[in-house]
């Protein structure tokens, strides 16, 4: 666990402090990396080998004696996320008011960006966005969802995202795991036709199958591939073309007659604008660990209503990001499918509400987030 001391002595007593505001008093970075089991698995997540889920998670605590959990974007990126909020993003918090969210995103992307709009400084930024919806939860007393305006569905349906696997015969067994959860809908990170060809006979014609294959292929290839894997009548094909901002060329690929995806590499407001004028998408993905938290979500998925296109949350973690995804699809009027990552954690950080049962997850019910991680269980896991 790696505490970040930067803090202001506490106001006296609780209501002065929030006559006067709720001050943000100390910001923590905490990484834990959670071993995990995946059948079938290559082993890899965001390309890197990962013998556990790694993640960024973002405490906040405020003169009022709130606190709030967020997550920046980790994986194989934990230590460049976690040095960009140690040392540019946290110093630029304390003393500030916990509840301008607005405000204090604003500052700190233009103080920022300089050192890029993507990347490990948009990630601890989307982390402190996060968190500080959290605080505003607890400090109104409701869940996520009803502060965003929601008062939708207590459970959401869930497809499975399977990791990389070795072959097809694994990704039919993946499949199989995700039939017996009562998961109907699956996607994979694959970039040939065989393992695609196995998940289908597997879930059989119903089922929506989507494949990731995380920009591999030329405009050339990929129009090429979308021929070859016609047959399998995907749902979405997602970042076929290298580069990811690319965005005339993904929209020859949807042209040549593929339902397109991309976002979660997307850099702020402007490049899904961008996405959007090209034609190039039929589902924005954004991150919220990665777009600028829950207030830059919230942009985008404005945008893309203006625009006519779906959007479906990439959600690619287990922590504060995901509670947040969840409460996030569940103030949408139409709530889609809820991205889970198809791996078994050794331990739960957030109990069953990271856990698919008979197909849904559960909205979190309590305030803010609705949970906050337990605190044994980072423990364990926490890395130096």
């Amino acid at each position: 666990m790696v505490m970040i001391k930067l803090s202001r002595k506490k106001y006296r007593r609780r209501g002065a402090s929030q006559r006067a505001g709720m001050k943000i008093t100390k910001v923590e970075s905490i990484v834990a990396a959670i071993p995990f089991a995946a059948t079938g698995s290559a082993g890899r997540i965001a390309g890197q080998a990962a013998p556990a889920l790694q993640m960024v998670l973002v405490r906040i605590e405020t003169d009022a004696g709130l606190v709030g959990w967020g997550e920046a974007f980790g994986h194989a990126a934990i230590h460049a996320t976690r040095a960009a909020l140690q040392t540019m993003v946290a110093p630029l918090l304390i003393g500030r008011d916990a509840r301008d969210i607005v405000g204090i995103g604003a500052d700190l992307e233009r103080k920022l960006h300089l050192f890029g709009r993507s990347g490990p400084v948009m990630f601890a930024i989307s982390g402190v966005d996060i968190a500080l919806w959290d605080i505003a939860g607890k400090a109104a007393g409701l869940p996520l969802y009803r502060l965003l305006g929601g008062a939708g569905p207590t459970h959401l349906r869930a497809y499975s995202s399977l990791l990389r696997c070795t072959g097809p015969d694994a990704v039919a067994a993946c499949c199989r795991e995700a039939l017996a959860m009562g998961v109907r809908d699956v996607k994979l990170h694959e970039i040939t036709a065989e393992p695609v060809r196995a998940a289908r006979e597997t879930l059989g014609p119903e089922a929506a199958l989507m494949l990731d294959t995380n920009c591999p292929w030329t405009v050339a290839e990929a129009i090429e591939m979308v021929q070859v894997l016609a047959p399998f009548r995907l749902a979405w094909l997602e970042e076929p073309v290298w580069p990811p901002e690319d965005h005339a060329g993904l929209a020859q690929v949807r042209a040549a007659g593929s339902r397109t995806s991309a976002g979660e590499n997307a850099s702020g407001l402007l490049d899904f604008l961008s996405l959007f004028r090209a034609g190039a998408l039929d589902v924005a993905q954004p991150s919220v660990t990665k777009i600028g938290g829950i207030s830059g979500m919230r942009r985008v998925m404005a945008l893309a209503e203006a625009h006519g296109v779906d959007v479906v949350p990439h959600c690619g973690y287990l922590g504060p990001g995901f509670l947040a995804t969840l409460h996030l699809i569940a103030a949408m009027p139409r709530p889609p499918l809820v991205e889970r990552l198809h791996l078994r954690l050794q331990a739960l950080p957030f109990g069953d509400l990271t856990e698919i049962s008979d197909g849904h997850l559960r909205v979190p019910q309590g305030p803010g987030l609705g949970c906050d991680p337990d605190p044994d269980v980072i423990r364990r896991y926490a890395v130096p």
